[in-house]
């Protein structure tokens, strides 16, 4: 039987490079993201299904409990199995702190924090039934080093790699391993928006004067769903470039 793999947040981006690396790993695809209009004039899953793996759309807000409840449930029936979670759903409200809105701050932690307890608890327990699993969450290296105007995403993203490690602790015995990656500054839709002001301080900060590419997270987070990594668990790995340095 094929496995399954659940990418949240896949119509595009990152999301969806992983969802694209994975089905050529031979994984059958659970795409997700907010509503199907995600996916208009977009040809995923044409993509994915094109490498000889099944694919669907399961629509959901994964800030909701309720509704990641259904969509584990759903994607059990349609599967069979639910063997790899990525967890990649995320948005940005930025702003100083001094002017952020509480409904900013709150946006932000619902969607790209309480997802991942929502979807990691829910998924967890079918690889804990399964006594396998790989879960791989994408948090930033704003949630290791912080970001002026991104306080409520470094939040958000800080608490990923706590609740991954924390999580590789409670479900490493049942033979699931947890990961976090740590994207630094990707070339994605968001990136283009920034004024060359922005893009030239950004890049003086990397050691390669370079932008990275989804395909370039997408083979990290491959690797750590694969069998190579099936005594790697509670880390976090960070794929900036050499932001850091």
């Amino acid at each position: 039987m094929a496995k399954t793999a659940i990418i949240t947040g896949s119509s595009r981006g990152i999301g969806a490079a992983i969802a694209l690396r994975l089905a050529k790993d031979g994984f059958n695809i659970a795409f997700n993201d907010l509503n199907m209009s995600m996916f208009e004039n977009n040809d995923i899953t044409d993509k994915v299904k094109a490498l000889g793996v099944e694919a669907e759309i399961f629509c959901a807000d994964v800030s909701k409990y309720d509704q990641c409840e259904q969509m584990i449930k759903d994607i059990k029936e349609r599967f069979g199995t639910i063997d790899v979670l990525i967890n990649n759903a995320g948005i940005t409200r930025d702003g100083l702190m001094a002017r952020m809105s509480e409904e900013q701050y709150d946006m932000v932690i619902a969607v790209n924090q309480k997802s991942v307890f929502n979807m990691t608890k829910l998924a967890g327990n079918v690889m804990i039934r399964q006594k396998s699993g790989k879960i791989v969450s994408l948090a930033s290296v704003t949630g290791l080093y912080g970001n002026p105007g991104q306080i409520n995403y470094a939040a958000s993203k800080g608490a990923i790699i706590a609740m991954t490690k924390t999580a590789a602790k409670e479900l490493g015995s049942r033979g699931i391993c947890v990961n976090a990656v740590a994207p630094g500054f990707i070339h994605t839709p968001m990136t283009d928006k920034l004024t060359e002001e922005q893009r030239s301080a950004m890049l003086s900060r990397i050691a390669m004067k370079r932008y990275g590419e989804p395909e370039e997270i997408a083979g990290v987070v491959s690797f750590l769903c694969s069998d190579d990594a099936s005594y790697v668990t509670g880390q976090v790995i960070e794929i900036s470039g050499g932001l850091s340095m």
